[in-house]
């Protein structure tokens, strides 16, 4: 019996770390066992503060755990690796947020606007979580080999800008009732096929080491350029066209502006996540101003 609860225990931890559940009920439906029995089994280590609030476990505790609970399975949990699997679902994450942003403005969905406003939540959720995950493995292993350890930190970072610029995407469809252009979707399709290729590239580069793909994300980010272009092009003589007398049409130009320019933001923190790269896998250093403002 104490071996069941063991494992079940164990198997909530690893659900925790892995897979970034919301509410103790999400556990419970992913498990199969009730929301009393995860309640039960999870209580005595939130008073211990070995599982902390929205879910983030202490590593070192963790590892003390999984000594005691011997001839269970378990996956490699050592420091980087956690936070490297942590960074790959945040990254699956944000591209699906970026997906639902895109398509509520394409498609002028309302619905999928709010699923992905709602995401961001979760985005938000990953980066505090992966933000504690690495002060805790820096705290617990003093070796110099560990000090990089706070380069995912920024990474997580800049996945999360990249998730709040696709809430200024998704919040075009809940300000604005006019429709786009059919030139400027077809633009901004190119724009979303393009930044969403981006992050997983940027995030290949830097999960697997892979700075060879910095060409390719180059690419990427000159097509986003060129299709930007065309797009404020289309914006800029319309707006021309638009007598001042109406303020509405005026406000609409100005936030699709912000919708064209949310995309080449998205670039601009993928080529600084390669930049990351270099530094974490080859000690390349970066500049320390920002891509931005040397552009």
């Amino acid at each position: 019996m104490i071996k069941k609860r063991n494992r079940t225990l164990k198997d909530i931890l690893d659900l925790i770390l892995y897979e970034n559940p919301s509410t103790q009920e999400e556990i419970a439906e992913k498990l199969g066992i009730t929301r009393r029995y995860v309640t039960e089994l999870l209580k005595p280590l939130i008073d211990e503060n070995v599982v902390k609030k929205a879910y983030v476990i202490d590593l070192k505790s963790y590892g003390e755990l999984m000594e005691s609970f011997q001839n269970i399975p378990s996956k490699d949990m050592t420091g980087n690796i956690l936070i490297n699997e942590m960074l790959d679902n945040m990254s699956k994450h944000v591209q699906k947020q970026l997906e639902f942003s895109f398509f509520a403005v394409f498609e002028n969905d309302s619905i999928k606007a709010e699923e992905a406003l709602n995401m961001d939540f979760i985005t938000n959720n990953f980066f505090d979580k992966i933000r504690n995950s690495v002060e805790t493995i820096v705290t617990i292993n003093q070796e110099p080999s560990f000090s990089k350890s706070v380069i995912f930190n920024e990474v997580a970072y800049d996945l999360e800008r990249i998730g709040d610029y696709c809430g200024h995407i998704a919040k075009f469809v809940a300000n604005e009732n006019q429709e786009i252009g059919e030139d400027v979707l077809k633009n901004m399709n190119k724009l979303y096929k393009s930044s969403k290729k981006m992050i997983q590239l940027a995030m290949d580069s830097f999960l697997n080491g892979k700075l060879e793909l910095k060409e390719d994300i180059m690419d990427l980010e000159d097509n986003i350029h060129f299709f930007q272009n065309k797009s404020m092009n289309i914006i800029a003589i319309e707006m021309a066209e638009t007598s001042f007398d109406h303020i509405e049409q005026s406000n609409y130009y100005i936030y699709l502006s912000r919708v064209i320019k949310a995309f080449e933001r998205i670039g601009d923190i993928c080529v600084d996540i390669v930049d990351i790269s270099g530094e974490f896998h080859k000690n390349i250093p970066r500049s320390s101003t920002s891509r931005t403002f040397r552009e």
